[in-house]
């Protein structure tokens, strides 16, 4: 898969004819490095996030959510190092007036888009993105769109630790709005202005803190094999040899897209410079007494942290399929058939309703009904057979429901499944269930 362009632009195209995903303010041109997600879109979004809240947060007891502000006060930003040290190199053409990452050039004295040799010195550019709160625009009222989701969770994580009765080892997970103003944001959605994380920060004692950093590795890559169905070959670790100053352990968990190897998320045992950081700057004593040994600790934090509009497009990535299909088109037996293999905890649509005729409305409409109460639906009643079978495979829609004019004498439907186009006719009366199972619900 790697620098497939030609398989980018299928998966933009296609993110734009089905409503998954398109340019922020299209009308006006676009904003580069900002994204909408259409109908198809925002419901995989959704589910996405969903899986993910449910793995972190739902099923364990050691685990807490928060939902904090995008704006937080200055100093936090301070505290953790972004204002001074959150930037990257950058360099611009005198010649073509193209702009670049130092860091993301093969030559940095040679223009990638003109060869010009006329390029300006290197200089830092901090990524925060800057706003003011309050009536008047100086300094005394700047503030800063959150870079990421994390800070908060640790300027928050006595008042969670105290109302959710937490001891440690625990942890806060959070879903929200991040913002970096790239230099030059790239391949759709993996590199945006705006986008949402998904972090969970682990606190633990120091001792423990290899053991937690090693389940939570384990925990993660489970999540992709068991969950995504992501194989051996689309994803490796990559452990970092190089660490900041504070950090004892990092990996990253890397998968392929149609550009290459992508950082999708990164599992970092922080040690205890977070918490100390803010008890430093706000002045308030965020170490954790035991009540059980009597022993006051400074927290140690293992982080996962992943991209959800980076997950979304790793999904769409391997789920890209061109396959041959019969067809009843004139001078041809067979059609190219884009199909997207997305799995059903995730697909935008999971079940479609399909009457085989018009007349056929009302009584698919009542099951459609039925089934949208537990699964994500549609109901599809326009054009040929044929024809919606394929708008369904190319949204990624695991299965498809089919009343026939036998349907009311045998109370059964047809169901076809997308990747093998398999059909199987089952009772209305275990159609659920039988659907629970085939999803994984």
């Amino acid at each position: 898969m790697s620098n497939d362009n030609n398989l980018m632009e299928k998966i933009v195209s296609l993110c734009k004819r089905r409503g998954f995903i398109f340019p922020s303010s299209e009308i006006y041109g676009g904003i580069n490095g900002f994204w909408d997600y259409g109908p198809y879109g925002s419901r995989m979004k959704r589910a996405i996030e969903a899986l993910w809240w449910h793995e972190m947060v739902e099923t364990r007891d050691n685990v807490e959510g928060l939902d904090s502000t995008i704006i937080c006060h200055p100093q936090v930003w301070k505290a953790s190092g972004h204002l001074d040290q959150f930037s990257d190199l950058m360099t611009d053409c005198r010649d073509c007036k193209n702009r670049f990452r130092v860091d993301q050039m093969e030559d940095p004295t040679t223009c990638p888009n003109c060869g010009s040799k006329n390029m300006t010195e290197p200089r830092e550019f901090n990524l925060m993105m800057k706003t003011f709160v309050g009536p008047v625009f100086d300094d005394e009222h700047t503030a800063y769109l959150r870079a990421e989701t994390c800070q908060p969770i640790f300027v928050d994580f006595h008042s969670v630790r105290i109302a959710a009765r937490q001891k440690l080892p625990f942890g806060i997970a959070q879903v929200g709005k991040a913002f970096r103003n790239e230099i030059n944001p790239r391949n759709f959605t993996f590199r945006s202005r705006e986008f949402t994380q998904m972090e969970m920060e682990f606190f633990c004692d120091d001792a423990e803190g290899m053991e937690w950093f090693e389940y939570w590795k384990t925990q993660r890559v489970n999540f992709y094999k068991n969950k995504l169905g992501f194989t051996e070959d689309c994803y490796r670790i990559y452990e970092h040899e190089k660490l900041a100053h504070y950090a004892k352990a990092a990996i990253d968990i890397e998968v392929q897209f149609p550009f290459g190897w992508g950082e999708l998320e990164g599992i970092h045992h922080r040690g205890t410079w977070d918490l100390s950081r803010h008890s430093e700057f706000s002045g308030e004593d965020l170490q954790y007494m035991d009540h059980d040994n009597g022993r006051k600790v400074m927290p140690t934090v293992i982080e996962t942290s992943v991209g959800l509009d980076r997950m979304f497009l790793a999904i769409l990535s391997h789920a890209y399929d061109e396959d041959t299909a019969a067809t009843a088109k004139e001078g041809m037996e067979e059609d190219v058939r884009v199909v997207l293999h997305l799995p059903a905890l995730v697909a935008p649509v999971q079940v479609a309703v399909l009457p085989l005729s018009k007349k056929l409305s009302e009584s698919a409409g009542n099951l459609y009904a039925d089934l949208n109460r537990h699964f994500r639906c549609e109901f599809d009643v326009t054009g040929s057979i044929g024809k919606r079978y394929r708008r369904q495979d190319e949204i990624g829609t695991p299965y498809c429901v089919t009343l026939d004019f036998d349907t009311e004498n045998d109370k059964a439907v047809t169901v076809r499944e997308r990747d093998s186009m398999a059909q199987e006719r089952i009772g209305i009366d275990n159609l659920r269930n039988y659907l629970e199972d085939a999803i994984g619900i």
